[in-house]
């Protein structure tokens, strides 16, 4: 199967999918008035009566400091220099049980069950992230790249072997075990040629095949890439299933082909590789129209995880720096129109067959969350059949994630886990893609203040 298209197919093309132009015409049909589920609020605060007294009180002092732009955007800056007063142990001692208490699950798997089985408890279900991937520039080279697929086996190790794993999930980043360099060439070559999947799915298997257009050094690396994931995969199938991140448009083609022709392999009986859909880019429906139809003609099933986006700032920058078109929707609304009308899109396709497709509805945003819900219900597609769950990150939105379970839904939470030095500049990097979430968490804070100002009242009763 040739991959081309996946970059830009053409509206005739795309007209011609039946099936799916039905989907889109009955989505479109739903009366914004009654999207909404009436059954889901997120006003109650008893929703965090299932914290302690230290983490409501190490919420609100985080979420505070989070509400102040320049703390968000030069959170490296102040880290590091941190770092260089406190020394090392100094500034672990001081981050371990605040910022990342509040975000990572832990340092070693004894730490990691403990907070893995009070959320499992909780109805919550862990979504494991190992927080290793690739900035341009700083190739890491081939023993790396290994040591980081080792690091991904332990991890679908312990999220499959564990008592707290329900239908396990983790998120990989391609470019951990993949020079983000080859990506970007491989994505400038996707627009002057065709891929073929059934290609890569050769390399994947260990044979010797030839890439058009790459050198002898970066096809050999492109080889080694490929095998390491189908390391991982294999040792996924069947136990855990394997969510593979977006990063950033210049590689993302690239990314794209990759998991395509993972899922090509290894989604024949399951959806157990997803790929994900960023609505913020003006190309996301083309992009996932796409995978529907490569998914029905390949015979593999979809599994999506949709986010609204975490690098506009940059895809923007990085445009206008080209010279290129802004690839980023003009406003909010525009956003929020494309990642709704995926999500009807998803559903509908879901409701006729949800052996082949799944979905993590992927957001903080609570009318997405609540339209999601009603889609469900009109729908008959059940709450906990499996092919439609939430994902929310850890430490953020616990407000919709523990409402959510508590009427029954399938909710993950994005973990991340490793020391302080490990994760720190995976924190940092989430913190200012994520500012505007962080810089929005008003209500969230509102509720936390009303919860703490009731166990106060409460004690205040008992102590009279």
């Amino acid at each position: 199967m040739m991959l081309c298209s996946i970059l830009r197919p053409s509206l005739p093309h795309l007209l011609s999918l039946r099936c799916l132009g039905t989907v889109a015409s009955r989505s479109a049909a739903v009366k914004e008035a009654d999207i909404l589920s009436a059954t889901l609020s997120f006003e109650d605060p008893r929703a965090f009566r299932v914290k302690s007294w230290g983490e409501l009180l190490r919420a609100l002092a985080i979420f505070r400091l989070c509400s102040f732009s320049i703390l968000v955007n030069n959170c490296g800056k102040l880290m590091s220099v941190t770092r260089t007063l406190l020394g090392s142990r100094g500034f672990s001692f001081l981050l371990k049980p605040t910022v990342y208490a509040q975000f990572v699950a832990g340092e070693n798997e004894s730490e990691i069950s403990e907070s893995m089985k009070k959320m499992s408890s909780l109805g919550l279900r862990p979504m494991l992230a190992v927080p290793i991937e690739e900035v341009l520039g700083e190739s890491t080279g081939e023993k790396q790249y290994d040591k980081n697929m080792e690091t991904m086996l332990e991890c679908v190790k312990m999220s499959s072997s564990n008592t707290w794993s329900v239908d396990p999930m983790m998120q990989l980043k391609i470019t951990a075990l993949l020079s983000s360099e080859l990506c970007v060439k491989l994505t400038t070559l996707m627009s002057q040629r065709s891929y073929n999947l059934s290609l890569l799915v050769k390399a994947m298997d260990g044979q010797h095949v030839s890439f058009p257009g790459l050198k002898e050094n970066e096809a050999a690396h492109f080889l080694c890439g490929l095998q390491r994931l189908n390391t991982i995969a294999e040792a996924s199938v069947n136990k855990v299933r394997v969510l593979v991140d977006a990063e950033y448009t210049y590689i993302n083609p690239a990314l794209s082909l990759v998991t395509m022709a993972m899922m090509m392999k290894f989604n024949k009986d399951g959806a157990w590789i997803w790929n994900t859909y960023q609505c913020y880019l003006k190309e996301s429906r083309s992009l996932l129209l796409e995978a529907l139809r490569l998914s029905e003609t390949e015979g593999f099933c979809l599994g999506v995880k949709l986010v609204r986006g975490a690098y506009m700032d940059k895809e923007r920058k990085q445009a206008e720096r080209e010279g290129q078109e802004d690839p980023v929707h003009g406003s909010w609304e525009d956003t929020n129109n494309s990642y709704n009308g995926s999500l009807d899109l998803m559903l509908d396709v879901i409701s006729e067959k949800p052996e082949s497709y799944r979905i993590i509805v992927a957001t903080h945003n609570e009318e997405s969350v609540r339209r999601a819900a009603k889609r469900m219900e009109e729908l008959n597609i059940n709450k906990d059949g499996g092919s439609v769950c939430f994902g929310q990150l850890l430490g953020m939105c616990d407000h919709v994630s523990l409402t959510l379970a508590q009427e029954g839904y399938i909710v993950y939470k994005s973990v991340p886990y490793g020391s302080v030095d490990d994760t720190l500049p995976y924190l940092v990097r989430r913190a200012q893609e994520n500012r505007t979430v962080l810089q929005g968490i008003r209500k969230e804070r509102d509720l936390l203040r009303q919860e703490l100002k009731h166990r106060l009242k409460l004690s205040l009763k008992g102590a009279s």
